[in-house]
């Protein structure tokens, strides 16, 4: 099996080539990128087998490249993207180009490929902002360019659902240690903040909750897609509903000494929470393991 992964020099595209590269069925990996996040923690990885990885260099809007990465891969899991943190509401050309056109352009170059599965990465910023609990039956209300262009992303996928295996993970904010991890991500920044500079800095009360996930548990369910029967279609994956308030005492219990610092404590910022879609569930298992652990985890990755 020949695995094409875009943005899989990135946060979670690194976990996700480390969760595939040992399994026996995996062939070859071929990583697509545009290294715009100047990360090039990816190639100084020597957990991979020589050979087992490749790279290419490149843009989504090319089409002729794509369909060039494209011969003999068997699945393509497309994680490139514009992300939203911290500027989801700022520059909107670059979230259409890269998160809507460039989708396009790849299920348009899919279409005529021999791909036979195709995981698109999407976010649960599609559903907007709520006091609601979320589910998968919620019509779709993005609030800012990210989430509305990662919705006009969904929409080409779609078309692939009669002619391909084709799945949509809308996935929680995403957390945890990875050789490529984003320390823009909130959880990750606070940890960075906590461990550096003794201090976490919150934006309004601190009461509005959020999805999120952990990326090795984003990793591996996208890794069991390979194998386990999963009908297509549009997913959510997330696994804690937590408010900024709670992750920053949680956080304060791993490092006592640390100041919390709030700005603008009058405001309500938006909050979205969404209900675990069991029909994931059976992508997954991993140890019992409390958010605490997981940070302390974390933790220990910190040189110093």
């Amino acid at each position: 099996m020949r695995i094409l992964i875009t943005g899989g020099a990135g946060y979670i595209g690194h976990q996700l080539i480390h969760a595939l590269a040992n399994r026996p069925e995996v062939e070859h990996i071929l990583v697509y990128d545009n290294l715009s996040r100047k990360d090039f923690s990816l190639f100084l990885d020597a957990r991979y087998n020589p050979g087992k990885v490749s790279f290419m260099e490149g843009e989504l809007l090319d089409s002729k490249r794509l369909r060039k990465v494209l011969k003999d891969i068997d699945v393509v899991y497309h994680l490139a993207a514009k992300v939203s943190t911290p500027l989801a509401t700022e520059n909107s050309h670059l979230f259409e180009q890269i998160n809507h056109w460039g989708t396009a352009e790849l299920v348009y170059a899919v279409e005529e490929s021999s791909v036979s599965k195709f995981v698109y990465l999407s976010t649960t910023s599609v559903y907007g902002a709520s006091e609601q609990m979320i589910d998968i039956s919620t019509p779709p209300d993005p609030r800012t360019f990210y989430g509305s262009s990662k919705l006009r992303g969904e929409a080409h996928v779609e078309r692939l659902f009669d002619k391909k295996q084709a799945w949509i993970i809308r996935c929680g904010n995403v957390y945890g240690y990875s050789p490529s991890v984003r320390f823009d991500a909130v959880i990750n920044r606070f940890m960075f903040n906590a461990n550096f500079n003794g201090r976490i800095q919150i934006t309004g009360n601190g009461k509005q909750q959020r999805a999120f996930v952990h990326v090795d548990k984003v990793a591996t369910m996208l890794a069991n897609l390979l194998e386990l029967p999963l009908a297509p279609g549009i997913y959510n994956f997330s696994e804690h509903n937590l408010s900024i308030e709670y992750i920053a005492g949680v956080i304060r219990e791993i490092y006592p000494e640390v100041d919390i610092i709030f700005v603008n404590q009058h405001l309500v910022m938006r909050e979205i929470k969404v209900l675990p879609d069991v029909r994931l569930e059976p992508l997954f298992s991993w140890p019992d393991i409390s958010f605490k652990a997981e940070l302390e985890a974390f933790r220990e990755q910190f040189a110093f």
